[in-house]
């Protein structure tokens, strides 16, 4: 029976933990000259600050995405990165203790013992590092640990991926269950090495009666129309995607080769934001929500009683949208239209839409019908920035031209998007899909300071009343 990996990630934290515990403990028992007598030095407070310290370093590793996929970490990548991370941990440390002690004079009593701790830092996480990944490698490379694979893609092309992989990825740790034919009806001969699994089109099924963890992609040119469809049908499921090249992608240069003598993997990118920005995000997006309801507070009293004195119906339009993972939530907007505006049925707005008020034609302008969706930022359901939430009934139709739609369902909607501030908003499934590119590309870019530009953006929009 496999080994649990979480058990195995345990290793990798705790040799972390003890790396930067000792490496602090030296550091202090160093800097203060007790080495002499360590049963008075070493008492409860010393070691409450190394476990603080320790965890803080912990934390930080977790933040970087440092735990993810660590049976695969390259060993000299860790090394690079442990002595960038070893030099500002320390420089963190260093201001943190002139912030206990100001005094210009005791710089020099500072600045000396603190080249020290970056050197004890970094050769203990590095010392253990190397052990323990060494130590997961190995059972990666045994057979102790390995990863259920699929190949995908025609017969002539299986069986030559699978003799590659088999030869030359052994420490990748593929085990490969079979093959799933993109061309379901094209037999094959080597049943008895990788059977098998059916069409492309069961793809998610097998993955899940498997338990799938790695797909390979393995298209023959004439079939690249194929990975679109592909790819949509694995959005949601949680493996990981590699797609083997063919010559002009290694000559357009998006091949990057991670292992010497490893077959060559454009590795599908599943992580959109370091963990760190994507807290960073959400806590912007909360502190952001509460001081626009709490400073506007008086601009939605005022468009409440506009709304409700310009026309009949309630103030607020709720609306069920499609949001993170394919969840259905309500959105939330000052209502700008009159009653039974969709009394025919779902239809988008346009120019000159007649089921527009006056004055929902003014906020839709200046965008303050969507002031009130700062409460489902609030409550998680959206983002400041994200690409628009659209109804299901639309979604149906903007998949039926273009499947990879599925792929906005991986972030959460937002208020404001790039494809609203580059192509506005759509008054067809043919702008809707014409506007999709540019909500993938911010999904593909996904960063804080892309949302800054959006927001920035948006606000450009706004003052110019450009909105609609």
């Amino acid at each position: 029976m496999q080994l649990s990996r979480t058990q195995h990630i345990y290793k990798v934290i705790i040799g972390d933990f003890l790396a930067a515990f000792l490496a602090w403990s030296i550091f202090n028992l160093s800097n203060n000259y007790s080495f002499v007598d360590l049963s008075e030095s070493v008492d409860a407070a010393f070691l409450s600050r190394a476990f603080i310290i320790a965890s803080l370093w912990v934390i930080l590793y977790s933040l970087l995405g440092c735990y993810r996929n660590v049976f695969r970490l390259s060993r000299l990548k860790e090394v690079i990165f442990l002595a960038g991370l070893s030099f500002g941990g320390a420089v963190a440390i260093y201001l943190a203790i002139l912030w206990e002690d100001p005094d210009f004079h005791q710089f020099e009593v500072y600045s000396k013992p603190i080249g020290v701790y970056f050197l004890l830092h970094f050769f203990f996480s590095v010392l253990l590092k190397l052990f323990v990944l060494g130590h997961l490698k190995q059972m990666v490379y045994s057979g102790q640990v390995y990863f259920n694979t699929v190949v995908v893609g025609s017969s002539s092309n299986a069986r030559e991926v699978y003799d590659e992989l088999e030869s030359n990825n052994r420490h990748l740790g593929f085990r490969i269950l079979g093959f799933v034919q993109s061309e379901p009806s094209q037999p094959h001969s080597f049943q008895e090495q990788i059977p098998s699994l059916g069409s492309f089109h069961t793809l998610p099924t097998v993955i899940e009666k498997s338990a799938v963890e790695e797909v390979i992609i393995a298209i023959e040119p004439s079939e690249h129309r194929l990975i679109e469809q592909i790819l949509s049908s694995l959005q949601g499921v949680n493996v990981r995607i590699s797609i083997l090249p063919d010559v002009y992608q290694i000559l357009l240069g998006s091949v990057k080769v991670s292992h010497l003598f490893g077959t060559p993997l454009i590795e599908v990118k599943r992580d959109l934001m370091p963990v760190w920005q994507l807290l960073l995000k959400r806590v912007i997006d909360i502190g952001v929500a509460i001081l626009v309801l709490v400073l506007l507070s008086p601009v939605y009293a005022l468009l409440a009683v506009l709304v409700k004195l310009t026309s009949p119906g309630p103030v607020f339009f709720r609306q069920e949208r499609i949001g993170l993972h394919g969840n259905p939530f309500h959105i939330l907007k000052f209502r700008s239209m009159y009653l039974d505006a969709e009394k025919m049925g779902p239809a988008l707005s346009s120019d000159d839409d007649p089921r527009v008020t006056k004055l929902g034609r003014f906020m839709r302008k200046v965008r303050l019908d969507e002031l009130p969706q700062f409460y489902n930022v609030l409550i998680g359901e959206m983002s400041l920035v994200g690409p628009r939430p659209e109804r299901q009934h639309f979604i149906e139709l903007i998949t039926a031209h273009a499947p990879h739609y599925k792929h906005l369902h991986r972030v959460r909607p937002g208020i404001t998007s790039l494809g609203q501030v580059k192509f506005g908003y759509a008054q067809n499934v043919h702008e809707m899909v014409r506007r999709l590119k540019y909500d993938i590309l911010y999904i593909e870019n996904m960063s804080l300071l892309m949302d800054f530009r959006v927001m920035l953006y948006t606000i450009k929009i706004i003052v110019q009343g450009r909105g609609k």
